[in-house]
């Protein structure tokens, strides 16, 4: 990825427009936003309520608990990879996504997991005011996580993340304006999680409910505390219903909403403890914070356990990214390997257009 010059890769790279939207331009490493695995990927972005293998780390932790219930049938370890070309539509060949997940059963312990998620901004050109080159880097942003998840009854999990994160902008080599500051932060948050599987006769033990709370964190400094950035702290509810389930068909759907905790007014950004539990519920206008919730609606149908087709819808309002696409994926199970893939449809001007998503997992 080439950039004409130092101000623009920022705008780039900080910002995002299109790229994060809720998390552009309020929030520091918009990254952890992005939806890993290709399964949930057809479905609209969503599953905080499905959450049934090690991807789980990402969209609730909770959903570890419920992995290995039958040691006859389940199997104590998953391990999951994603990759994607991040916004095709650039045609930047170094710009692309990588997420790798996996979870193990430890006996009178619980379900641990490990995540690593990077996203690789490829190579800047610096240059001068007169426009010649004084310098080359690499850009990327990365994150390391710890999950545990166990039960605390047989229909109800919790789940807690640790997470270290690392944002590798410029080297201390390159200028904006006046300023020589080496454009690299070093973060720390926590996820917390819970699954619900309601037991009223009502739902037939066919429904499921998720809570997610991400990157919950002190705000990262980049130049000085005064000019610290937010982490994106992130709410996610949901739903997941089995429709229908025979000996060879199954269709589950899947509801979330999903809205970013920070509240920024200029370049001022309130406390991540405030805006998480206060400002960001009870300030602004009613209408705006009702609009700033995201929607993603998704149905998957399994044949068997062999070949899975998905659907999906995500709807963002216009004030607030204005992100509304289709997604499509299938799935292909086959002995202890599985293989999704996941696609975005939307409008030739968005960056997301054609965005493509490839996950390979295997239990064990």
């Amino acid at each position: 990825m080439k950039l004409k010059n130092l101000i623009f890769a920022a705008i780039f790279l900080l910002s995002g427009n299109a790229l994060f939207a809720q998390g552009a331009g309020t929030s520091a490493v918009p990254f952890l936003l992005i939806a890993p695995g290709a399964r949930a990927g057809g479905m609209g972005e969503g599953g905080v309520a499905l959450a049934n293998d090690a991807t789980a780390i990402f969209w609730n932790p909770a959903g570890l608990a419920f992995q290995y219930e039958d040691p006859e049938k389940d199997m104590p370890g998953e391990a999951s990879f994603m990759h994607s070309n991040w916004l095709p539509q650039f045609n930047f060949s170094d710009l692309f996504y990588d997420y790798f997940a996996a979870r193990y059963y430890l006996e009178d312990i619980g379900m641990v997991g490990l995540s690593f998620t990077w996203l690789n901004l490829g190579e800047n050109i610096a240059t001068n005011d007169d426009g010649v080159e004084y310098d080359r880097f690499n850009s990327q942003e990365y994150a390391i996580t710890l999950a545990y998840a166990t039960k605390l009854q047989d229909n109800l999990g919790i789940g807690v993340n640790v997470k270290l994160i690392r944002s590798e902008l410029s080297p201390i080599s390159i200028n904006v304006g006046t300023e020589k500051t080496e454009g690299v932060s070093t973060g720390f948050a926590l996820d917390l999680g819970v699954l619900w599987e309601p037991e009223y006769e009502i739902f037939d033990n066919r429904l499921r409910v998720g809570f997610n709370l991400s990157n919950f964190g002190p705000a990262m400094t980049y130049i000085d505390k005064k000019q610290a950035d937010p982490l994106p702290t992130n709410f996610r509810l949901g739903l997941a219903y089995n429709l229908f389930d025979d000996e060879f068909n199954r269709i589950t759907l899947i509801y979330d909403i999903n809205r970013l905790l920070v509240r920024k007014e200029g370049t001022e950004a309130d406390n991540f403890v405030e805006a998480t539990f206060y400002s960001s519920w009870v300030k602004g206008s009613i209408k705006d914070r009702l609009n700033s919730f995201t929607h993603s609606l998704g149905m998957e149908y399994w044949y068997g356990n062999l070949i899975a087709l998905r659907v999906g819808y995500f709807n963002e309002h216009e004030k607030f990214g204005n992100r509304k696409f289709l997604t499509f994926g299938a799935g292909l199970n086959w002995d202890i390997f599985g293989f999704d893939f996941g696609y975005i449809s939307d409008n030739e001007q968005s960056p997301l257009s054609d965005t493509m998503r490839f996950s390979l997992a295997v239990k064990f």
